[in-house]
């Protein structure tokens, strides 16, 4: 492969001569990856392995620096640096799919298990089921680790974790204790299976999940067929939290919500909490409202809950509709936080928006609006925006805000002599 002429400059016209260097090197490259091949086939241990990939690195370095000939577009060859890249990468992948198992992979399934039976909710039987599984991996490990047996479904996720804290800690060769790990890989899987197999809450249908909580229970012995039993549930528990606010009544209501993929259903829930307002509908309702669902902003101002004012005043760009069920709830929920993007409205082209953004500042109650709502009697054309300018500044009740509207008594719109006359009369 070599003379004493190698370090020379080939002559320009040898085109053969360049083409030909170019040849042997790809060769080159690709015997030695075919030995690298024949030596990965072989590799028994992790050092085996480690002298692979050693190689192959070495490869990738000669490869990187290698001047190899361009492919021949018109024939549409292949490059051929890609392809012995793609083939690198192949050899790397097999070293990675040899190595191990290591004892560190058993802990990590291990985990993975712990996490699921943590997170999940299991029915009665599907907890039985669960611990059953823990009590016999304990069984299947305990030449290795013990593992705690847990007293209960809620200890379960622990007792695991910290048997896979133990097993990881274990000092398992994967050469010298190949057999070991594979036990405890072999117990991991096992396990998996097992609490995948368990009865969890989520397998049941709809129905039975309702049923399962004591949903159906409050209309026990009822007979109407009017109503689907799901909306006759409730209207009962709508029905007991008026009387007793108690929050376990609403969890109920919430339920349907969160299971039942039924739009009657959504709407009919979201109506009954428009109308309680219970604040642990809060999370439930905002996520609706963030599609900009304008039943669940309405929920949202009945609630009255500050943390909603940062997602409604995005709305405020909405149509028309949705801008004045927005304004309303901002003005229910009454954190003068909304006050300046609500006074932005007053001057939106909607004439029934400005009617609405002035109601709004009048229940946020906040004194910076007088003067926002002052321009707006002076100089807004509709009558019904006026008017409600007026009775916002009596809402806002100063002593400035009620001589500004007072001066309106002799008002040419009737709606707005009345909210002045009230003004007048404080």
């Amino acid at each position: 492969m070599t003379n004493g002429d190698d370090d020379a400059e080939p002559d320009e016209t040898d085109g053969a001569s360049g083409e030909e260097n170019a040849d042997l090197g790809v060769e080159d490259l690709e015997a030695r990856l075919d030995d690298a091949e024949e030596t990965l086939d072989a590799a028994e241990t992790e050092a085996d392995l480690d002298d692979v990939e050693e190689t192959l690195s070495a490869i990738e370095d000669d490869l990187a620096d290698a001047e190899l000939p361009e492919p021949d577009e018109d024939e549409d060859e292949e490059d051929p640096q890609d392809a012995l890249a793609d083939r690198l990468s192949d050899l790397r992948d097999g070293v990675d799919e040899q190595r191990g198992p290591y004892v560190e992979d058993a802990a990590e399934d291990i985990e993975a298990v712990a996490g699921t039976v943590g997170e999940t909710r299991w029915t009665e039987d599907g907890a039985e089921e669960v611990l059953t599984a823990v009590e016999s991996f304990g069984d299947a490990v305990a030449e290795h680790v013990d593992v705690t047996e847990p007293d209960s479904i809620d200890t379960a996720g622990d007792a695991l974790s910290e048997a896979s804290d133990a097993v990881e800690g274990l000092d398992l060769d994967p050469d010298d204790d190949s057999v070991a790990i594979a036990s405890l890989l072999d117990a991991a899987e096992t396990l998996a299976d097992d609490v995948e197999a368990a009865e969890a809450f989520g397998d049941l249908s709809v129905r039975e999940q309702l049923r399962y909580d004591g949903f159906y229970e409050v209309i026990e012995g009822e007979h109407r067929k009017d109503y689907p039993p799901e909306l006759n549930a409730v209207l009962s528990w709508e029905k007991r939290y008026k009387e007793s606010r108690d929050p376990e009544d609403v969890e109920q209501i919430l339920r349907v919500l969160d299971l039942m993929d039924s739009d009657f259903m959504e709407e009919n829930v979201l109506e009954t909490l428009e109308r309680v307002a219970p604040p642990e509908a809060f999370e439930p309702v905002h996520q609706r409202a963030q599609r900009r669902d304008k039943q669940a902003i309405r929920v949202l101002g009945k609630i009255g809950d500050d943390r909603a004012v940062e997602t409604l005043v995005d709305f405020l760009d909405g149509d028309p509709a949705l801008q004045r069920v927005t304004l309303r709830a901002l003005g229910e929920i009454g954190s003068q936080e909304a006050t300046q993007a609500v006074a932005n409205s007053l001057d939106d082209e909607n004439d029934s928006v400005r009617s609405s953004a002035a109601r709004a500042l009048g229940l946020l109650g906040d004194t910076r609006a007088i003067e926002p709502l002052a321009d707006v009697l002076a100089e807004d054309d509709a009558d019904d925006a006026r008017a409600s300018a007026a009775w916002a500044l009596n809402q806002i009740g100063t002593e400035r805000a009620i001589e500004i509207a007072a001066e309106y008594a002799d008002d040419r719109a009737y709606v707005v002599q009345t909210e002045a006359e009230k003004a007048a009369n404080v």
